[in-house]
């Protein structure tokens, strides 16, 4: 990512104090599929609500993103609510690729789109590990940079069994298992 994209992300953080856990709205309708115990990767978690969701419900969670002032967020979010044990925040390029790392029980990647990274998302899961992307999409919105054509999830994740897959309204979801 560029200097000027991190720079952005940067400021639009900035002005945030704390971030509170929630699921993302996207994947409100499955939130029954989310696991409660292992271990989750939040790729692109911003100021982390997302993360701290996910250890509120028991998992080891581990948020990364670019923005070095979300992840500050995040890291104080973690203290305020007594999640440091549960959640652990990096800064990471993902346009460099994957952070290493272990394989995950559940892989969540909300808003942020790099087809690049998606082979290696799947890679990522243990068998049975539960995969939740949602992106921009271009069904139901004029078609843009950062916007998916429609499709897209559903035939980069073909090999990741198919729990639900919608697209609409801007938005495209994908939630999946990975084979046993």
């Amino acid at each position: 990512m560029s200097i000027d994209d991190r720079s952005r992300w940067d400021e639009r953080y900035r002005t945030r104090t704390q971030s509170e856990p929630r699921c993302p709205e996207l994947f409100a309708p499955h939130v029954d599929l989310f696991p409660t115990t292992g271990v989750a990767l939040d790729l692109a978690c911003g100021p982390g609500a997302g993360t701290l969701w996910l250890g509120q419900r028991g998992l080891e969670a581990v948020g990364v993103d670019v923005s070095p002032v979300a992840v500050a967020v995040a890291r104080n979010g973690a203290d305020r609510l007594g999640l440091s044990a549960q959640c652990r925040f990096d800064v990471a390029d993902l346009d460099d690729g994957m952070p290493p790392g272990p394989p995950v029980d559940l892989l969540l990647c909300h808003r942020f789109r790099q087809p690049a990274l998606y082979e290696p998302m799947r890679r990522r899961l243990k068998p049975g590990g539960l995969l939740a992307v949602a992106v921009l999409s271009e069904v139901g919105a004029q078609p843009g940079r950062f916007r998916a054509p429609a499709g897209e999830l559903a035939t980069a994740f073909a090999s990741v069994d198919t729990v639900a897959s919608t697209e609409g309204a801007g938005a495209a979801v994908f939630v999946g298992r990975a084979p046993l």
